[in-house]
């Protein structure tokens, strides 16, 4: 093997083990068991909700910042929608309790915000950063606590929302 090609895959490999981060859950994996607080500083666990409900659970960089808005706003337009298909939207960062009440607040956000100040539970999900920023993934979590689909797009947000919307659907008629 190339030296270059080597020494490249090796910094790599060290920088993803520093930076804690394992492999992206995917389709199959199990949802990771997981507390955090939210917006109301109240404590989600995800273990009240697997069998119970659809999740969707989408990490996102920024309360406040433009794309991460779109997207909330987003899933936020079509809120009703995921209710009537069964299932619980959830948004995840690493934002404070406060930022998010604020965050929820500012648009009238219908569903929970998760505050992950150590990107534990990014972590255990596996999700990667892009430039520098927490990475932007949604996964939807199926009532036997499996993951039955991702979707990662950095740059569309809103996109989001309309994907896993419309996994939803053809799940359920599916």
């Amino acid at each position: 093997m190339n030296r270059s090609i080597l020494m490249a895959l090796t910094i790599s490999g060290l920088f993803q083990a520093c930076s804690g981060q394992d492999k992206t859950l995917t389709v199959g994996d199990h949802v990771p068991v997981f507390s955090l607080h939210d917006q109301n500083d109240s404590v989600f666990n995800s273990t009240d909700y697997v069998g119970k409900e659809i999740l969707v659970i989408y990490f996102y960089p920024k309360d406040e910042s433009s794309g991460c808005t779109k997207e909330a706003c987003s899933f936020r337009d079509s809120y009703k929608d995921f209710v009537q298909e069964g299932a619980m939207v959830v948004g995840i960062n690493y934002g404070t309790v406060e930022s998010h009440k604020k965050f929820a607040q500012n648009h009238q956000l219908p569903f929970t915000l998760l505050s992950d100040p150590d990107n534990k539970v990014l972590k255990m999900f596996g999700v990667k950063k892009k430039f520098f920023i927490t990475g932007r993934e949604t996964f939807i979590v199926d009532k036997t606590g499996k993951i039955v689909f991702t979707y990662d797009s950095f740059t569309n947000g809103p996109a989001h929302e309309k994907e896993a919307l419309a996994f939803i659907k053809k799940m359920q008629t599916g």
